[in-house]
């Protein structure tokens, strides 16, 4: 196939994983709305469809560029989104709960949609971004975005869980305050273990690319205070024993600040980042 050929196909698996991951968003609303096990069984099969074809969709995309799929708006986005799926599908399996996709596919379908909105023109790559080290930096940030992405939805559910009577269908399907607690913990850390690495390795890589180690720059800014704001929160969590309402709210305030990063900055703030 030409390279040609692999963007087009890219272009239909995209627009049909975007689909199915609405549909499954769909199902899930109605297994948490209507308390019907049904949906949610059927939307956690079409979760691991649309991460098939969404890992199709990026593996044809770099196909087409022949490139890593990771070096400009469109390419991250629907890279995020793909993190997101993955860390959630994990936290599924692990903890058994499907109720999180009810929270979780909205932030995947709101972001793959952004990506929609991008261009998806493959233009050549700049000098800076012809580096080994763009794999391990940008696919080091998917996976602390989606880890991060997880921990928002699951405290989400920590805020409303309270206010849902308890029944059996809540008991069967929402683990308990203390538990979601302590999911949404384990993903931040696995979110922050993610992030220091990626700007341990953009500190490496901006140097030999730009001869200096930091420059400021308002993505390279606003990537460390949202490590200071999960640095606060695992501090005050391992050593005040930090828990409840407070640190669930303290944790969706994380990854807004991780949208910004992204998607405020790119916008909003030009830099030495506003390729991606």
């Amino acid at each position: 196939m030409t390279s040609e050929q692999f963007l087009n196909l890219e272009n239909i698996v995209f627009t049909v994983t975007m689909v199915v991951y609405l549909a499954a968003m769909v199902l899930y609303f109605l297994f948490f709305a209507l308390k019907n096990e049904k949906p949610g069984k059927i939307a956690d099969k079409l979760m691991v469809v649309a991460f098939v074809l969404h890992t199709i969709a990026l593996v044809t995309r770099g196909l087409g560029a022949g490139r890593l799929p990771l070096t400009n708006q469109y390419e991250f986005a629907t890279s995020f989104a793909w993190g997101i799926c993955l860390c959630y599908l994990i936290f599924l399996w692990k903890y058994k709960f499907r109720a999180l996709g009810a929270f979780v596919t909205p932030v995947i379908f709101l972001i793959i949609g952004y990506a929609a909105m991008q261009s998806r023109e493959v233009k050549e790559l700049m000098p800076a971004l012809r580096s080994n080290w763009l794999a391990i930096h940008v696919s080091s940030a998917i996976i602390s975005y989606g880890a991060f992405g997880v921990s928002f939805a699951v405290s989400l559910m920590f805020l409303i869980r309270e206010k849902l009577k308890n029944n059996s269908f809540w008991e069967t399907h929402i683990p308990q305050k203390e538990k979601l607690d302590l999911i949404s913990y384990r993903a931040v850390s696995l979110g922050f273990l993610f992030l220091t690495f990626v700007i341990i390795s953009g500190a490496i890589w901006a140097e030999r690319a730009w001869g200096s180690y930091w420059s400021w720059d308002p993505k390279e800014t606003w990537s460390l205070i949202t490590w200071i704001i999960y640095a606060i929160y695992l501090h005050l969590r391992i050593s005040k024993g930090w828990k409840g309402k407070s640190a669930a709210i303290f944790a969706a305030v994380g990854f807004i600040c991780v949208i910004f990063t992204y998607i405020g900055v790119n916008t909003l703030i030009p830099g030495i980042h506003s390729y991606a």
